[in-house]
């Protein structure tokens, strides 16, 4: 789950990257206060948000089980262990 977490703020960062390696390409002052403008910091925001969302759908709707199948975890079967599967 951690895992999951991490990875989604990492895609909620990538817009301020983009505009931060922006600013830093043009010598704009990376650092100065009137090259994040709250209108610019606002579609960061929600340039991010969409990211955010469009990933957790794609999350939600490509991992994990297929519909209707059932997890056999591992067991031992005539002293021989088999490993977990998907029924």
């Amino acid at each position: 789950m951690i895992r999951t977490v991490l990875t989604e703020i990492g895609i909620f960062l990538i817009p301020f990257v983009v505009y931060a390696l922006f600013l830093a390409a043009t010598r704009s002052g990376l650092f100065v206060q009137s090259s994040w403008p709250i209108t610019i910091v606002a579609r960061l925001v929600l340039a991010a948000l969409v990211l955010v969302i469009v990933g957790l759908v794609g999350l939600a709707h490509f991992s994990g089980a297929p519909p209707d199948s059932t997890y056999i975890p591992a067991h031992i079967e005539n002293g021989k262990l088999v490993p977990g599967r998907e029924r």
